[in-house]
C-alpha cells in the first residue's frame, strides 16, 4: 500500500450486491474502487453477495470482502426479488462486519439495495454515508422496464438520498436525472475508470477485416434489437458480429438474428470472464453500442482503452465518453438506419478514432482519480 504524501488514512465500507465474478458494471466499479482505496493506504472493506462456493470472508489487493448470504441463482443477472435478498441480509451483514471496526464513509452502490444497508448503519452507530448512482436505481431510468418499480420506491429513494452525506452519480445525464427525481438533493460526479494498462491494443497490428464486438447484459435497454436490424441493411459489405454477455433477452435475439438472415454473422459467444474479457477487445476491428439508456458504460470506456473505433448511441453516459467526430461516432438511439450509417462508415472509412479513443480515456476516466474523489467525501478526523 502506498499512501499519498499528507494523506490521513481513513477507513472505507463499499456496499454492493454484485461484486465480480458477479453481475456487470458497477460490481467492477466497486472492485477497482476498493483496490485504489487501499493502495492510497486506507483500510477498506467490502460488504456483497455470497454465491454458491465462494468464500464467506477473503482478503484481496489489501481490502477484505465479507459476503453475506443472499438467493441468486446466476453469475450475470440478479432478479428484484435477489435484490430483496440482499437487502434483508446486509441488515445483519453491516452490523456484523464493523463489529470492532468503525468506518469513516460507507459508499453504498446503487440507493437501493445497497442504500438501506448503510442508512441502518448510519442510524445505529452514526456512520455517514454516499450513495453511488448507477443506473437502474434513479427513478426515470430505462421506464418501460422499471416504472412501476420506481413509483412504488421512489419515496424511500428520496428519503435515502437526503440522509445521505452525498450522492454521487457516474455521468452528467445521470446526475441530470437524479436531480429530476428529488429536487432537494444534491447532485455530484465522480465517473467510473479503466484501468488502461490491462485494456490495451493489441501487441500486434492485423489487417481490419469487419470484425464488430458488443459486450455486455442481453437486455432491453441495450438496444441489441435494433443494432440487428441495422446490421441487416448492411449485407453486402463484410462484417461479422460477435455479442459477448447474457441476459433475458438471449433468446428473441437468436430468434431475430435468424430472422433477419444473420443467423451466419452473429455469433452469441455467452458470458464472458473479466480475465478474458481483454483478449476479446483486442481481437476486434470496431465496437458497437446501441443502448436506450446507461449510467456510465464500462463496457464502451475499456473498448476505447483497447484502441477500437466505437459507434454509440446518444444517450446519457455513452455522451460523457465519446466525443462525436473525434474519438468515435454517436447516433441516436432506436434509430436503425442512423446507426447503420454509423456502422456503414465505421467499416468503409476506417476513420482513425482508435488512438483518440485510448487518449481520451486516458486523461479523462482514471481509478485512481474516482477513488481519491470518494475519499475526499469522508469526514476529517
Amino acid at each position: 500500500m502506498s499512501k499519498s504524501e499528507g494523506a490521513v488514512a481513513k477507513r472505507f465500507l463499499l456496499i454492493n450486491y454484485e461484486f465480480p465474478p458477479l453481475g456487470g458494471g458497477a460490481g467492477n466499479a466497486t472492485m477497482h474502487t476498493a483496490r485504489e482505496l487501499a493502495r492510497q493506504g486506507h483500510d477498506v472493506r467490502v460488504l456483497s453477495s455470497r454465491f454458491r462456493g465462494q468464500p464467506r470472508n477473503e482478503t484481496v489487493d489489501g481490502y477484505h470482502i465479507r459476503r453475506i448470504p443472499v438467493m441468486r441463482g446466476a453469475v450475470e443477472r440478479c432478479s428484484v426479488f435477489e435484490m430483496l435478498t440482499f437487502m434483508l441480509s446486509s441488515g445483519t451483514g453491516v452490523l456484523s462486519v464493523t463489529r470492532g471496526w468503525r468506518p469513516d464513509l460507507t459508499i453504498a452502490y446503487f440507493g437501493i439495495p445497497g442504500g438501506p444497508a448503510a442508512w441502518w448503519l448510519r442510524l445505529i452507530r452514526g456512520v455517514p454515508y454516499v450513495v453511488s448512482l448507477r443506473g437502474g436505481d434513479v427513478p426515470g431510468m430505462q421506464p418501460q422496464q422499471l416504472r412501476r418499480q420506481h413509483q412504488l420506491t421512489a419515496p424511500f429513494i428520496r428519503f435515502l438520498w437526503r440522509r445521505a452525506t452525498a450522492v454521487v452519480a457516474n455521468s452528467a445525464g445521470l446526475a441530470d436525472m437524479a436531480r429530476k427525481a428529488d429536487l432537494q438533493t444534491q447532485i455530484s460526479i465522480i465517473p467510473s475508470g479503466v484501468d488502461t494498462a490491462v485494456y490495451c491494443p493489441p501487441a500486434r497490428s492485423e489487417a481490419p477485416n469487419g470484425r464488430l464486438l458488443y459486450v455486455g447484459r442481453l437486455s432491453f435497454e441495450k438496444g441489441l434489437d435494433v443494432l440487428l436490424e441495422a446490421l441487416s441493411t448492411l449485407k453486402e459489405l463484410d462484417w461479422t458480429l460477435k455479442i459477448v454477455g447474457d441476459g433475458p433477452e438471449l433468446a428473441a435475439l437468436t430468434a431475430q438474428a435468424q430472422q433477419l438472415g444473420l443467423a451466419g454473422r452473429v455469433e452469441f459467444s455467452g458470458w464472458c470472464e473479466r480475465a478474458a474479457l481483454p483478449a476479446a477487445y483486442q481481437g476486434a476491428d470496431g465496437f458497437v453500442f446501441p443502448s436506450r439508456a446507461e449510467g456510465l458504460p464500462n463496457a464502451l470506456l475499456e473498448a476505447m482503452a483497447c484502441g477500437l473505433p466505437v459507434v454509440a448511441t446518444q444517450v446519457s453516459g455513452s455522451e460523457d465518453i465519446v466525443v462525436d467526430g473525434e474519438n468515435g461516432c454517436l447516433v441516436p438511439a432506436e434509430d436503425a438506419a442512423a446507426l447503420a450509417a454509423g456502422i456503414r462508415e465505421l467499416l468503409e472509412s476506417r476513420k482513425g478514432y482508435g488512438p483518440a479513443a485510448r487518449k481520451h480515456v486516458q486523461k479523462h476516466f482514471c481509478w485512481e482519480a474516482a477513488a481519491a474523489a470518494y475519499a475526499r467525501l469522508a469526514p476529517r478526523p
